[in-house]
């Protein structure tokens, strides 16, 4: 029997609210199980190279374990070295904040705000709170190590079990074609967006680190890699990676440098992450722009700040299984793609 339109609605809503509230419940499950197996699917065309050059399968996966662990600890390793050299940095503006904050509360003075409201703002002014929440970071990463340590695991797991990959998706692809053909474009989709963000992700955090470098702004490596992380932001990415340098910026060499920074920063954004970059990223992901910045509000609301990383996979994934296996559900496609190609 048929259930009316309206009632399937109501209940589909009803089971995407709970399904959001158990996954909500479990991010901190979710978001490193899903980052393994994003990286896993990155790096899984080196097995699969490995295996037809006619290497065993445990060199394939010992290989495949040793890049995906490479690519973590390093950027592990050079985040933690960076803060740490920030919270050493940050101190040393204390008097320079101040000096900025009373400056900017004497020109807003004479436009009539008042003085002794911003005094009081000027004086609650403190950057060495920042060193001191960075202390309180850096001092709990080693209560992060028993997460660290199950993802590494995990990421051992994953990188093992890829080797027997085609043959599941034969055994899959024998019973259920629709789905594995599902799953082999989620999983072509999410390589190629992982490659083409990569790519110009570095592009971009080289670019940046050199030109902070040239101006003389503090830690370049750091907002190299900072630029290199959001980059896999979607729409607010390069705003979260700007705001940090050009504070420092600001501090350091007073608002023309902050200027410098931002016009350099907007410069290299347009041409390579506006012009360049949403050709190809759109390609590899078929999502429309919409879909893209309401996937990373959703994602980052329903799991943290892991989820705006994954925003992407994450929502080719759930395009996976409530779309691309269901051929009554292909209709959604127009209003999830970038590109419709009417029959």
């Amino acid at each position: 029997m048929d259930l009316p339109r309206g009632l399937v609605v109501l209940l589909g809503t009803a089971a995407a609210v709970i399904a959001g509230a158990g996954i909500m419940a479990v991010s901190w499950l979710v978001g490193p199980v899903f980052l393994a197996l994003t990286l896993v699917i990155a790096v899984s065309p080196v097995h699969g190279r490995l295996r037809r050059r006619g290497l065993p399968n445990w060199v394939a996966a010992t290989a495949l374990v040793i890049g995906v662990y490479a690519i973590l600890l390093s950027l592990v390793v050079v985040l933690v070295v960076s803060v740490a050299q920030l919270a050493t940095e940050v101190p040393q503006y204390a008097d320079r904040a101040r000096d900025l904050a009373d400056a900017a509360a004497s020109e807003l003075s004479r436009f009539g705000v008042g003085a002794q409201e911003l005094r009081k703002v000027a004086d609650s002014l403190d950057v060495g709170k920042v060193a001191g929440i960075l202390g309180t970071v850096l001092s709990s990463v080693g209560g992060l190590a028993s997460n660290i340590v199950f993802l590494l695991c995990l990421l051992l797991f994953l990188s093992v079990d890829a080797g027997s990959t085609g043959a599941r998706m034969a055994v899959i692809a024998a019973d259920r074609p629709e789905v594995a053909a599902a799953l082999a474009k989620f999983a072509a989709g999410t390589r190629s967006y992982l490659v083409v963000s990569t790519v110009f992700g570095l592009i971009v955090a080289v670019l940046d680190g050199v030109a902070l470098a040239i101006i003389g702004i503090p830690l370049p490596i750091l907002w190299a890699l900072l630029a290199f992380i959001t980059n896999y932001i979607p729409n607010v990415g390069f705003v979260l990676g700007l705001l940090p340098p050009v504070v420092l910026a600001l501090l350091e060499g007073g608002w023309q440098t902050a200027v410098w920074v931002v016009v350099i920063y907007s410069v290299l954004n347009f041409v390579v992450q506006t012009l360049i970059q949403p050709r190809f990223v759109g390609d590899s992901v078929g999502l429309s722009a919409t879909v893209t910045f309401l996937a990373l509000l959703f994602w980052a609301w329903l799991i943290g700040p892991l989820g705006a990383v994954l925003a992407i996979p994450l929502t080719l994934l759930v395009k996976l299984l409530l779309v691309d296996v269901d051929p009554k559900a292909r209709w959604a496609d127009a209003f999830l793609t970038a590109r419709v190609r009417p029959e």
